[in-house]
């Protein structure tokens, strides 16, 4: 009896997950976000929170964009920027925070480089583009004491794995870089943070934990969809509790971190954790609006302020 019991009671779990809405999520295999959105699952925090999370793993950040865009999906990850020339072009995002790392500038530990006044005449490598935001808040600093990076320095734009090679060969002198591959650089030693991104925020008078990384979801799919989000944004708030409290969560995800040696592990637990984005208030999201202006959004045409989710009371 009390096996039939047992068996009734866990079909009745299963219908009831069946009825609950889904959220499909693309999300980068082996990127940051997945960290959080496994321990969501594992911790079963979405049926907790009312719905079911679907993970849609993808190789690399076009494909994530492809699918959100395409509809194929419900969200994914994306930096502010790319929200916000979704904006431009009249396809507007609901922005819900995922973290404040914007990026690192690594040295070797013996570098004398401790200001963004050390780097003229320097070799500066630049993950990304010329319109990488790190780069763009960089020279603005720089600009406001008289320094014109862009002429001044020798530049290399390239992929992060590449520019963490071209630092350990001496290739270049200090590389901007995600704040992961700092993180990976720093816990294998012998590299530092000569100063951080956030630095640069601080410099521009700007509030040093803006979330410049957010789940996107197409405005007019999570208007319709309020409850939904709301769970979603609530389920994430407690896996970043709980990934900030113990480190326990932590050695499970290993793997999907790529199963790094201690001092890489460590500092990649604490990065992502500094990440944290702090709640929303209209301070903060003028603020973001001004990150954009400063990184070459049109100010005339800023993503307003209700498409940045603040998290429900």
């Amino acid at each position: 009896m009390c096996l039939i019991l047992s068996l009734a009671g866990g079909a009745q779990a299963v219908e009831r997950a069946s009825e609950l809405p889904v959220l499909s999520i693309s999300v980068l295999e082996f990127g940051t976000a997945h960290w959080e959105l496994d321990h969501i699952l594992h911790r079963g925090l979405d049926r907790e929170n009312g719905y079911r999370l679907d993970l849609k793993p993808v190789a690399n950040l076009p494909a994530s964009r492809l699918a959100v865009t395409s509809g194929s999906v419900n969200g994914a990850v994306a930096d502010l920027l790319w929200a916000q020339s979704r904006f431009q072009a009249g396809a507007p995002y609901l922005y819900v925070p995922f973290s404040s790392q914007i990026g690192d500038i690594v040295v070797a530990d013996a570098s004398p480089i401790q200001s963004v006044a050390d780097l003229a005449g320097k070799r500066i490598g630049v993950a990304g583009g010329p319109d990488s935001k790190g780069w763009i808040l960089l020279q603005k600093v720089a600009e406001q004491q008289g320094i014109n990076l862009a002429e001044s320095a020798q530049l290399q734009f390239a992929a992060p794995p590449l520019l963490s090679q071209a630092l350990k060969r001496g290739q270049v002198d200090v590389i901007v870089t995600y704040w992961h591959f700092a993180a990976r650089l720093r816990g294998e030693g012998g590299w530092r943070s000569a100063f951080s991104m956030a630095d640069l925020l601080t410099e521009l008078d700007l509030d040093r934990s803006l979330p410049v990384l957010g789940y996107v979801f197409p405005e007019r799919w999570a208007r319709e969809h309020g409850p939904l989000i709301d769970g979603f944004a609530a389920s994430l708030q407690q896996a970043k509790a709980e990934l900030a409290d113990s480190e326990s969560p932590w050695q499970r995800l290993r793997p999907l971190m790529g199963n790094p040696e201690e001092g890489v592990f460590t500092a990649l637990r604490e990065g992502f954790v500094a990440g944290t984005p702090a709640p929303q208030t209209d301070q903060r999201i003028a603020d973001l609006q001004r990150l954009m202006a400063l990184t070459g959004a049109d100010p005339d045409r800023l993503m307003p302020a209700n498409l940045f989710y603040r998290s429900q009371p």
